[in-house]
């Protein structure tokens, strides 16, 4: 099939099949998503499995964490950074296009995705501890602690949403979803992961790099508590 299907087919099968934009951010719905679909149609046409391109985007996202753990902070190594985890976000979305173009989507599939998502999660804000240990000069002894604040509360966000999706009652019937709202993807923007992979293009500047961290890390910590309390009860 992926031998007699044109990119230009696959592009737009992809674009034709999307999932719904609800309770989705600007970035990942206009810049992360479009670039998903073209990754993934390409993919199509280069033959490749989902699992694969899940694979790849791991294998991207964490060498890009790994040269922020290893090098010391500099513009060059700011923008490889970005684009590294740019990529690997835009694969991240790409897998999942792929397998519904394929038809091929599957429980070890989305579990794969998953734990490569749970790892670079984790991943992502030791490396920060680490810059910050081994490279900053903070000011105080207590920067060290927002990387694990963050980190607290980017996992809670991620774990507590997948559960939510899986335990809540599915309702009856099939309804229509909901238009997206503008005003909820603009508000999003904070805790969208493209947000915060844009925020390694500071990283040649360790004031602008600290602070706009912090001021990530405590939007995550809103967010948490109100995702939280949403979540709660919904599901009571």
């Amino acid at each position: 099939m992926a031998g007699t299907t044109t990119f230009t087919a696959a592009l737009q099968n992809l674009r034709s099949a999307q999932k719904t934009a609800k309770g989705v951010s600007l970035y990942s719905r206009w810049i992360n998503r479009p670039l998903g679909r073209v990754l993934a149609a390409a993919a199509f046409r280069a033959g490749l499995t989902p699992n694969r391109v899940t694979l790849f985007s791991a294998l991207v996202s964490y060498a890009a964490l790994a040269a922020v753990a290893l090098r010391p902070p500099s513009w060059p190594l700011a923008v490889g950074v970005y684009a590294g985890l740019v990529l690997g976000f835009a694969l991240d979305s790409a897998d999942g296009q792929l397998a519904r173009l394929r038809g091929e989507s599957s429980a070890v599939g989305e579990w794969l995705d998953h734990v490569v998502d749970a790892a670079k999660i984790t991943a992502l804000h030791a490396v920060v501890l680490i810059t910050f240990y081994r490279h900053f000069d903070l000011p105080h002894d207590g920067w060290l602690l927002v990387p694990l604040l963050f980190q607290l509360a980017a996992v809670v966000i991620f774990f507590g949403g997948l559960l939510r999706e899986k335990l809540r009652p599915k309702p009856a019937g099939a309804a229509a979803p909901a238009a997206p709202s503008p005003v909820r993807a603009l508000a999003l923007l904070p805790v969208d992961y493209g947000v915060l992979c844009a925020l390694f293009l500071l990283l040649g500047h360790e004031t602008a790099f600290r602070l706009g961290y912090l001021a990530l890390c405590a939007a995550y910590v809103l967010f948490c508590a109100a995702f939280l309390t949403k979540w709660y009860r919904e599901l009571s």
